[in-house]
C-alpha cells in the first residue's frame, strides 16, 4: 500500500464523529457490536470509509470498530498446505511425464494480502502450478528423477520472490511423485537390466582371472612337494564324499600314483 498524506477529509471526519456520537448515545448496547475478538493466529485489517485505518493489521485480542464507518477483514496467519494436482509436462529430452507437488506457505503481511491481490490463496495456487510446469520443462528426465531437492528449492525461490508483495512467505516446496509412461518404464527397466548384466559379466571375468592366478601359484607350490599333491587329492575326495554322501573305491593303491 502506497504512502498517503491526504486524510479522511471534512466529510469523512463528520461521518466518523456522528458514528462515535451514535455509540455514546446507545451505550452500553452498542459496545457489544463495536468490540471484536481477534484470535492469536489471526489479524484484522480495518477499513474506515474505504481506507485502511493503519499500515499494520490489528490484533490479536480486542479491537474497537465504529459502526457504519468501519469494516474489517480477518486474515489467517497459519501455514497453508497447497496441493498441486498432477501436471502433464514435456521434459527437455521430449519425455511426457506427470508431476505433482505440495507448497507450504503462510501470510506474513495481512495488509498486503488484502490490499494487493483479490484472492491471495487462489493466486498463489495458480502461480505454483505455472512455476512447476515452467521449471520442470527445462529439465531432462534424468535430472528430474535425480535432482528433486534442487528443483524444489528453485521453485521455492521463484515463488517466494513472486509472492513477496502479496504478503506471502513460501516455507517449503516438495515434489511428491513423477509418473512416466509404461513404455518408458519398460525401456528404462531393460536398460537397467542390461547394465547390471554387463557389470555381472565384468565381475565374473575379474573373478576368473584372480582364480587362475591363485591356481597358478598353488600349482607351483604343489610341484615343489609331491606329498602335498597326494594330500590335496585325498582332501578333495573327502570333501566330495561329505557333500554328496557317496562311497569312493580306490582300484589302485595310492603308492602307485607316484609313478604317474
Amino acid at each position: 500500500v502506497a504512502d498517503r498524506r491526504e486524510g479522511l477529509g471534512i466529510c469523512g471526519w463528520i461521518l466518523v464523529s456522528l458514528s462515535f456520537l451514535f455509540v455514546l448515545i446507545t451505550f452500553p448496547i452498542s459496545i457489544w457490536t463495536c468490540i471484536k475478538v481477534i484470535k492469536e493466529y489471526e489479524r484484522a485489517v480495518v477499513f474506515r470509509l474505504g481506507r485502511i485505518l493503519s499500515k499494520k493489521a490489528k490484533g490479536p485480542g480486542l479491537i474497537l470498530i465504529l459502526p457504519c464507518t468501519d469494516i474489517f477483514i480477518k486474515v489467517d496467519l497459519r501455514t497453508v498446505t497447497c496441493e498441486i494436482p498432477p501436471q502433464e509436462i514435456l521434459t527437455k529430452d521430449a519425455v511426457t511425464t506427470q508431476v505433482d507437488g505440495v507448497v507450504y506457505y503462510r501470510i506474513h503481511s495481512a495488509v498486503s494480502a488484502v490490499a494487493n491481490v483479490t484472492d491471495v490463496h487462489s493466486a498463489t495456487f495458480l502461480l505454483a502450478q505455472t512455476t512447476l510446469r515452467n521449471v520442470l520443462g527445462t529439465k531432462s528426465l534424468a535430472q528430474l528423477l535425480a535432482g528433486r531437492e534442487e528443483i524444489a528449492h528453485n521453485i521455492q525461490t521463484i515463488l517466494d520472490s513472486a509472492t513477496d508483495h502479496w504478503g506471502i512467505k513460501v516455507a517449503r516446496v516438495e515434489i511428491k511423485d513423477v509418473r512416466i509412461p509404461v513404455a518408458m518404464q519398460r525401456a528404462m527397466a531393460a536398460e537397467a537390466e542390461a547394465a547390471r548384466e554387463a557389470r555381472a559379466k565384468v565381475v565374473a571375468a575379474e573373478g576368473e582371472m584372480n582364480a587362475s592366478k591363485a591356481l597358478k601359484q598353488a600349482s607351483m607350490v604343489l610341484t615343489e612337494s609331491p606329498a602335498g599333491l597326494q594330500l590335496r587329492y585325498l582332501q578333495t575326495l573327502t570333501t566330495l564324499a561329505a557333500e554328496n554322501n557317496s562311497t569312493i573305491v580306490f582300484p589302485l593303491p595310492i603308492n602307485m600314483l607316484e609313478g604317474l
